[in-house]
């Protein structure tokens, strides 16, 4: 029977030949699929926040580097840039139509939620601070996501706002592609880095919103009374 430390080394010596399948098998297939996966996964993530982009692309940033790679680090950054681009294009057109159904919605939740009042608020908020707002939208899944839709609410120039966009995606996918290629094999260090970051920021923004609704239902009540 093995001592305990003698488990540990061979459960980290089983996890490591397993990844090492796997990366084989990764660096086995088609240069062109490899690339539109990760694309997929850059254009997925902006219209689908659940999804782990930023883990993916990591670990493209990491598959770059190593020596078998089908995947240079160039080819690596355009397919998180159009990913990145073309998610972000797709929900900015949707939130103008999205404006437009909430203007002629019936339902009584997004009646109370987004009330014309409220509505106009907020997209004032937004075009006074949509320089700043979209450069930092895209260090949060979450944040990156409302932001698309809201800079299409606004009407906010679909040529500025593709510029501020690119600008983020360098920022923040830079750091991440850059990381994943540097750490190598320690890549799932950034990934656990990842994991804490995004709860603390998915725990301030749960506040957020939780204050916000308060503010909109003490509102209503005030108004009534």
């Amino acid at each position: 029977m093995l001592p305990p430390v003698g488990k540990a080394y061979l459960f980290l010596v089983l996890d490591f030949l397993q990844f090492d399948a796997f990366l084989t098998r990764i660096l086995e297939l088609p240069p062109l699929l490899l690339w539109g996966f990760f694309c997929f996964s850059n254009f997925l993530e902006n219209v689908f926040p659940p999804w782990p982009g930023d883990t993916i692309t990591v670990f493209s940033g990491f598959l770059s580097s190593s020596p078998d790679s089908p995947l240079s680090f160039l080819s690596v950054v355009i397919a998180t840039y159009l990913g990145n681009l073309l998610g972000a294009l797709v929900m900015y057109f949707f939130g103008d139509r999205f404006l437009q159904f909430l203007k002629r919605s019936q339902f009584p939740f997004l009646s109370a939620l987004y009330q014309e009042e409220n509505l106009h608020k907020t997209l004032s908020w937004f075009r006074k601070n949509e320089l700043i707002v979209v450069l930092l939208s895209r260090f949060s899944a979450g944040i990156r996501f409302f932001v698309s839709i809201v800079a299409g609410m606004s009407k906010m120039n679909v040529i500025k706002f593709v510029l501020l966009y690119t600008i983020a995606i360098f920022l923040w996918c830079g750091l991440l592609l850059t990381g994943g290629s540097v750490m190598g094999t320690h890549w799932n260090q950034i990934v656990v880095m990842l994991s804490y970051y995004n709860r603390t920021i998915g725990f301030i923004l749960i506040c957020l919103f939780l204050f916000f609704l308060y503010q909109i239902m003490k509102k209503r009540n005030t108004k009534l009374t």
